[in-house]
């Protein structure tokens, strides 16, 4: 009972990808649609640092009826009210973004003149480092209608034997011996804590 988005990121790194990778995007799109998802999360920049309009729009069209959020490659780019900008004109649905910075609570000035400015014409939604620490703030200083967060936690591997020999496998130190998932706790606490923000 609630939307599934996927996110259409063909390799880790930049956003500027090449024609292969964005041949791999439409495919994942497409895979998405006969999947039945309800929409998918993407982003391409140009070189310079600015949305690829032409290529961002194709995807949006291909990927209708689903919806389509632009993901913080927005964030990476030199100019984020141009960008904004480019955004609605290419069809995107919503904006996740931490305001160019590196947490959305370092950014929630900017997240807010964001919201001011779209005037409704997409949605702008926080994300990066949202809490239940900051997310009353976050939701009251930008007066946005949705957030984003990863609601994380780690869990102990059921991993009985443990090799005394090996510390990581090229990650973190233990890593293979935690799990990471979401806690449903505090996705409820999330949820209620930005209900308490809009009624106040």
């Amino acid at each position: 009972n609630i939307d599934i988005m996927v996110m259409i990121r063909p390799r880790g790194g930049d956003f500027c990808y090449s024609n292969e990778e964005f041949e791999v995007m439409k495919a994942d799109i497409i895979a998405a649609k006969r999947a039945g998802m309800d929409g998918v999360v993407l982003g391409i920049l140009t070189p310079s640092g600015r949305i690829d309009s032409f290529r961002c729009t194709e995807l949006i069209q291909l990927a209708r009826p689903m919806t389509v959020t632009c993901h913080r490659a927005f964030d990476m780019t030199k100019d984020l009210s141009l960008s904004l900008s480019e955004c609605i004109a290419c069809g995107f649905d919503r904006i996740l973004t931490s305001g160019g910075r590196e947490k959305a609570i370092d950014g929630v000035e900017i997240i807010a003149n964001l919201n001011r400015e779209a005037k409704g014409a997409i949605k702008i939604m926080p994300g990066s480092g949202v809490s239940e620490g900051n997310v009353k703030e976050i939701v009251s200083k930008s007066n946005v209608e949705e957030i984003h967060f990863s609601a994380l936690t780690l869990r102990d591997s059921d991993m009985e034997f443990r090799n005394p020999n090996i510390g990581s496998m090229g990650i973190e130190a233990g890593s293979e011996y935690k799990i990471r998932t979401v806690d449903p706790g505090r996705i409820v606490e999330v949820r209620r804590l930005v209900l308490e923000s809009r009624r106040g």
